[in-house]
């Protein structure tokens, strides 16, 4: 009986150390997960959101538009819809130039960011601005972006084809030439599928409307995700 009851109470000691060792090796597992998911969350949380300049004009100010309706806004939510924590700077001005721009980025840069959308010259071609002068203001917002490390889209437009084939010729080329020597992606058209359709812009048929924003930012919006991408590059 002795025996027996040795036998049984090693085997039911046995049990209980492999039950107690079970338990440990369960919250060890438990605490190692937790932690590692606690570290990731303050990882995430450290990077923080995707500050985005937008340096433009009337397109990007949202003319004659509601503000949730402007192309700012309805980009900020198409980039929150697709998960990017992101916050956008509206420096849109209305009538704003290639100089004006270039003159006012300090300004626009004040707060910080870190990438930028450039959309501007539909103003210059407009007044039929020298396009050599439009490429070196562009050229230098560009040069600012790049010595401060932010990664930037430039947005181009295409001249009014009543201006001559010159004009529109240098006009037209400076944006993926500019693109091009500062490594920025090129969106070709700002308003590409929306101009001169008369059902997505407003009574001036030259500003979008919300309809037109929408096609805007779907079509751009790709390649904002890309510009998203690089922030940080350059720092």
């Amino acid at each position: 009986m002795d025996i027996g009851l040795g036998k049984w109470g090693r085997r039911c000691c046995f049990a209980s150390l492999r039950v107690r060792l079970k338990a440990r090796l369960a919250f060890f597992t438990l605490f190692l997960a937790c932690s590692a998911f606690s570290v990731g969350a303050q990882e995430q949380s450290a990077g923080g959101p995707v500050r985005i300049l937008a340096l433009g004009d009337s397109l990007t100010a949202g003319y004659g538009l509601p503000a949730q309706d402007g192309f700012v806004a309805q980009l900020g939510d198409a980039l929150a819809a697709a998960g990017h924590d992101v916050v956008m700077i509206d420096a849109g001005v209305s009538g704003d130039t290639t100089a004006g721009g270039l003159s006012r980025l300090d300004w626009a840069l004040a707060g910080g960011a870190d990438v930028a959308i450039i959309e501007l010259g539909a103003n210059d071609a407009l007044r039929g601005i020298d396009p050599a002068s439009s490429r070196a203001n562009l050229d230098g917002i560009l040069a600012a972006l790049g010595g401060r490390g932010i990664p930037a889209l430039l947005a181009g437009i295409y001249a009014p084809r009543n201006l001559g084939p010159e004009y529109v010729a240098a006009f037209d080329a400076m944006y993926p030439e500019l693109a091009a020597e500062h490594d920025a992606i090129l969106y070709p058209f700002f308003l590409e599928g929306v101009a001169a359709d008369p059902t997505l812009n407003q009574g001036d048929g030259i500003h979008p409307n919300p309809r037109g924003v929408v096609i805007i930012v779907e079509n751009m919006l790709p390649d904002v995700i890309a510009l998203i991408e690089r922030a940080g590059e350059g720092s």
